[in-house]
């Protein structure tokens, strides 16, 4: 598949918005594209450095997106150092299993390494089960399983 993988920005904020919703439909793809002109202008998350790289075809169609950051911290990694984390990764459907998420996450590994990363961390929710294959096929390792609770008052 002729696709390029480049580093997001502005112009893509409208396609981009609209894949987080297909991620994250809990907030509306407005939400996603004031969050994203944050990112994109340097105002969110403060100091920490952040990154979107996105998959694009050769007809200009977004095939999916990979937000990388660094946290100070992430469970399961050495807490003397910061870690990089995949805060958001996306395939759309239909270019799914043809190695867009494995090039999209080469993009951010390569990023990271020149932040002074030695880990990359990432998570998911337990009934995300297309999530955790990849994961484990792209050589993460699952480090901790937690069941959160809460209790109405």
């Amino acid at each position: 598949m002729d696709l390029v993988i480049r580093p997001g920005g502005p112009p893509d904020i409208e396609r981009l918005s609209r894949l987080r919703e297909d991620l994250w439909p809990e907030s509306p793809a407005s939400e996603h594209a004031r969050e994203l002109t944050s990112l994109f202008a340097g105002t969110l998350n403060g100091a920490l450095p952040v990154a979107v790289y996105v998959a694009e075809t050769a007809d200009g169609d977004l095939a999916g997106f990979l937000e990388i950051g660094l946290r100070s911290h992430a469970d399961g990694c050495d807490s003397r150092q910061p870690v990089a984390f995949v805060e958001g990764w996306f395939v759309v459907e239909r270019y799914r299993r043809r190695g867009v998420g494995r090039r999209l996450l080469a993009a951010a590994e390569s990023w990271a390494r020149r932040q002074g990363c030695i880990e990359m961390a990432s998570d998911t929710w337990v009934d995300r089960l297309v999530s955790q294959r990849v994961h484990d096929a792209l050589d993460f390792e699952v480090v901790d399983r937690c069941v959160h609770y809460r209790k109405p008052l």
